[in-house]
């Protein structure tokens, strides 16, 4: 067995047996320390969590023996709970996170944080325990089911709040104002085309300008002028970008301009449409984080909607980590632009850091055309608005400084 082979197989041992056992494990590989990289460490905390008996349980008991390795403990902190499940959906595949959820709720009392009203009542609502309550959406009790609700109406509205005023007005600036309009409006005026006109108007001894015509923007609303279309990844990994990216989807379908489909999928592809457009809270609870991944499928089903590719915008907020047909998602993507369609992949929509993903199919449809890389919601106006303008995104993105 070679030495890299066999720090490997330590260092899996290191993680199932726990930090109790890491003395022996050292010995038994000459005395030299158990290196664990900077994702194993996390995925070491993780397990540490649930498992370790040197953690408390969530009545501030000892669970045993550190010296009986892997055992249980799990604090009472929601934000920490949020966070640890967090770490779990990125570092473990969807039937570990499964099994690991099933022994945090036998073993820890999760019971009594989340799927007690009183207790759950008294949580700060945020989007991490949004996403962990939606992956465990099919656990939770009949008597908790509106209080939970609450708690996730509570983040929905916070984030609409958060970004509604920005993307209408991206959207408003990116149509309107590209159109003119005979009929005069103060607020309406386009100074900068004005300004620009009556130059040849400058009175030097008033240093002002006498403009001769003033040239107003035409601030009608034109119904569906636009289609845009936000396919969502719902795999585990995807709890955080799935929230932001079906409310700022329920936004879009507000907007009186814009002709907006939304599609989630794993294998299987779900239109949410019609839910986003009612109640973007009945949208999240129609949602099933986890499962496998094909991209192609849903591109493919997408593909339906688009009327005048001209005039329709794609967002594919996906890890592109894809289980279906690569080489014929690539093709899709690459007709999409050839046909006229602005695409773009957000690799994540969040605050977080920078995210996995499949570094390789990205690299293959940016050169295709198509833009991929991480957002944080508050940038998403400007990204949507240059879209709609025809800017350059690859640019856009390197100026304000997307990942």
């Amino acid at each position: 067995m070679s030495a890299s082979v066999e720090a490997k197989a330590v260092s899996r041992w290191r993680l199932i047996l726990g930090a109790s056992a890491e003395q022996q494990l050292a010995s038994s590989c000459g005395g030299g320390g158990i290196g664990l990289t900077e994702e194993e460490q996390v995925m070491d905390q993780a397990l540490a969590e649930i498992y370790d008996d040197t953690s408390e349980g969530t009545d501030g008991s000892s669970s045993g023996s550190a010296a009986s390795g892997r055992g249980a403990g799990l604090g009472k902190s929601a934000p920490r709970l949020s966070k640890w499940l967090g770490d779990v959906r990125t570092f473990f595949p969807d039937d570990v996170v499964s099994i690991i959820q099933n022994d945090a709720m036998e073993r820890k009392g999760w019971k009594q944080l989340l799927f007690e009203p009183e207790v759950l009542a008294t949580v700060k609502p945020d989007i991490q325990l949004v996403g962990t309550l939606l992956s465990l959406k099919g656990k939770i009790p009949e008597k908790t089911k509106d209080t939970a609700r609450m708690l996730v109406q509570a983040v929905v509205d916070d984030l609409v709040k958060l970004l509604e005023n920005d993307i209408h007005r991206a959207v408003t600036g990116a149509l309107n104002r590209r159109q003119h309009s005979p009929l005069p409006s103060v607020s309406g005026i386009d100074w900068k085309r004005t300004i620009q006109r009556n130059l040849k108007h400058y009175d030097a001894e008033r240093r002002q300008i006498i403009p001769e015509k003033f040239y107003f923007f035409d601030r009608a609303q034109r119904s569906k002028e636009w289609t845009v279309i936000v396919d969502i990844d719902q795999s585990g990994s995807m709890a955080d970008s799935v929230i932001w990216a079906s409310v700022i989807g329920s936004i879009f379908a507000s907007i009186p301009s814009l002709n907006t489909r939304v599609v989630v999928f794993d294998t299987e592809v779900v239109d949410l449409t019609e839910q986003c457009a009612n109640d973007p809270v009945d949208m999240l609870f129609g949602i099933q984080l986890g499962g496998g991944t094909d991209i192609n499928k849903s591109v493919a089903y997408c593909e339906q909607f688009i009327e005048e590719p001209k005039k329709t915008l794609f967002i594919i907020v996906s890890d592109l980590y894809e289980g279906g047909n690569r080489g014929a998602l690539i093709r899709r993507m690459r007709e999409l632009r050839e046909a006229g369609v602005r695409t773009m992949c957000l690799l994540a929509l969040s605050d977080q850091g920078q995210p996995f993903y499949d570094e390789n199919l990205a690299k293959v449809l940016s050169r295709d055309g198509t833009p991929c890389f991480a957002c944080t919601p508050a940038l998403l106006p400007e990204l949507v608005e240059g879209a709609l303008k025809g800017l350059d995104l690859f640019d856009l993105a390197k100026r304000v400084g997307m990942k």
